[in-house]
């Protein structure tokens, strides 16, 4: 009887930890919108909580009436699991809990790509193939794994999903991202299309992913841990969950202290989730040595990742979900095969290759890695490419440059009441409304440059007070510029020797105001456009080339290209040294 009540109350403290367990999964998806929006833009924040909310919301609706049932349905040929209406036709003895917790792991499949795709994918097309992978493309193969299918018959093992969710999740990411193309001027090429300089574009909020990525680590105690069935295989899994993505993000410190020179912050967190990635499958049947040494390759491999996709692949991954999740769910498959033993509790039969169990679970892992990825591959290369044939993948090249807050959501900003801007060296799309016919500086005319790039004060103009402009020999020269040419601009007054500038970010509209946008339901006030504000004062260089060359560096033909002002300076004192006028200005020009 005593034993009887033992296991009662195992039975019920399991079936709980278990919902628990459920519960922290979902808690992931705050972590993974924390990340991706921390390591992009701060233009696209509101677009990518967006898309974390519904990849979840989402596949729910989906996994309802189709995965489920293709996960967990009765096994159809070892391929697929039989579809299935018993949530509704038979709720009472429906297995709920077991729902639940396969529909968290579900969503994070579909998140992992967000990321690889972020700041220039179509919001409608995000939900059409997250749509796809939940209904789909991850309850399928998952069923080979974890439903009874031909992969779990032959003895794969994968316990709480490098394969079946992280690799999936990147291997989906690596082919949307490529099919997307990189965000503009990621890639630098020169007249001859090769491929010349690689841009960084810095997360807008690392703080936030800090935070994403803390979150991540606690729900993945649960990830990996909610399907234990004793005290004791939790207590290993716990274990292994912790050493590996800790030695992961020391090897990565180092590494990155050694190669760059200084540790890399942003690549550290990404090698936490990496030996988070890596040890997932094989969490349970591992020990801590197993776990050192799969954690210190996840912290060199991310790192390799991240390389090979921006200097030998070309695409472009903003927060490096491929290096994290593709690779190191293909590490962690395989090191099942190497590092598996039977001194972990639970595990009677899993033996690697360096444990005395030779080539044999090895041999199964790597099958059913290549199968994983030729389906994955397959499926979603077609559900791309008909999403982009339908539907159109990527946003126009001004909705990026703008931002998909206020393009895709009319959102206009994300931290509204903070000045946030982004600027890069984005091009802007001709503007139909404000052509003026000739792109190229050097064949437009006159009319056309002062047009476009209108100078408010000119060499003999007269002030208020009837004084010549530039009889001081001292001039400020205030440009305002777009944000797509401002590293143009600064380039430009560099190479006249203009050394010295106050840089503003600005909000204005010219002609063309921004469509008003609605919040709640309310219309809001004529959307601002971000500007650059660039002040320099010149007293030995001439003020006509000056003026010339930011004529230059704005001019696409269009009005409202930017405009230029001159003023005359009456004095100037540095502070350090006391100088004035001429010689306060000789170290800025």
């Amino acid at each position: 009887m005593t034993e009887e009540i033992f296991e009662t109350i195992n039975s019920l403290t399991f079936g709980v930890w278990f919902l628990i367990g459920a519960a922290l999964v979902f808690w992931m998806q705050a972590g993974f919108a924390m990340v991706e929006a921390g390591f992009t833009r701060a233009k696209n924040t509101g677009n990518i909580l967006m898309k974390n909310l519904m990849d979840f919301c989402i596949g729910t609706c989906v996994f309802i009436p189709i995965g489920f049932g293709l996960l967990l349905g009765e096994d159809l040929m070892g391929f697929i699991g039989k579809p299935g209406f018993d949530i509704f036709t038979n709720y009472a003895s429906f297995d709920w809990s077991n729902f639940v917790f396969n529909l968290v792991f579900c969503a994070t499949t579909a998140t992992i790509v967000s990321g690889a795709m972020a700041e220039r994918t179509k919001f409608l097309s995000y939900c059409v193939y997250s749509a796809v992978i939940s209904a789909l493309i991850y309850p399928i193969e998952a069923h080979w794994i974890w439903g009874g299918g031909w992969l779990s018959q032959m003895g794969f093992h994968d316990f709480a999903g490098s394969t079946a969710i992280h690799m999936v999740g990147g291997v989906s990411a690596l082919i949307g991202a490529y099919l997307l193309g990189p965000r503009i001027g990621k890639f630098v090429k020169d007249k001859a299309g090769k491929i010349v300089k690689v841009n960084a574009f810095p997360g807008h909020n690392l703080p936030l992913g800090c935070l994403g990525c803390f979150i991540l680590w606690f729900g993945w105690y649960g990830f990996n841990g909610a399907a234990a069935t004793s005290i004791e295989q939790l207590g290993s899994i716990f274990l292994t969950t912790t050493v590996a993505p800790a030695v992961a993000t020391v090897v990565c410190m180092i590494f990155t202290w050694i190669k760059y020179g200084k540790p890399d912050v942003s690549m550290c967190l990404n090698a936490s989730l990496a030996g988070l990635v890596a040890i997932t499958a094989p969490c349970d049947v591992t020990d801590c040595f197993g776990a050192i040494v799969i954690g210190a390759v996840a912290g060199v491999l991310v790192v390799f990742g991240v390389w090979l996709l921006d200097y030998v692949l070309r695409v472009d991954d903003p927060v490096g979900a491929v290096a994290v999740h593709c690779m190191n769910g293909i590490w962690g498959t395989i090191a099942v095969g190497l590092f598996a033993t039977t001194s972990a509790p639970g595990n009677d039969s899993v033996v690697g290759l360096f444990y005395g169990g030779g080539f044999t679970q090895l041999g199964i892992q790597l099958t059913g890695m290549v199968a994983v990825i030729a389906w994955t591959a397959v499926t979603i290369t077609i559900t791309f490419l008909a999403i982009k044939a339908i539907f159109g993948l990527r946003v126009t090249e001004e909705e990026e440059i703008v931002g998909l807050d206020t393009m895709e959501h009319g959102l206009p900003s994300a931290y509204s009441g903070f000045s946030i801007q982004d600027i890069s060296m984005a091009m802007e799309s001709v503007n139909e409304n404000t052509d003026l016919g000739q792109t190229e500086y050097s064949a437009a005319s006159k009319l056309q440059v002062d047009k476009a790039v209108p100078v408010v004060a000119q060499s003999g103009d007269i002030d208020a007070n009837g004084v010549p402009i530039f009889n001081t020999g001292m001039h400020k020269i205030t440009i305002i510029v777009k944000l797509a040419r401002f590293d143009i601009l600064k380039k430009a007054l560099n190479d006249l020797g203009v050394t010295g500038m106050t840089v503003t970010q600005v909000m204005g509209c010219g002609i063309q105001k921004g469509a008003g946008e609605f919040y709640r339901g309310v219309e809001m006030d004529a959307t601002l456009l971000p500007k650059v504000k660039v002040e320099v004062i010149v007293s030995k260089i001439p003020v006509e080339t000056v003026i010339e060359a930011a004529k230059k560096a704005l001019y696409t033909g269009h009005i409202g290209d930017g405009k230029i002002f001159v003023y005359n300076v009456l004095k100037v004192v540095k502070v350090r040294t006391g100088e004035e006028d001429y010689d306060a200005l000789q170290d800025v020009e």
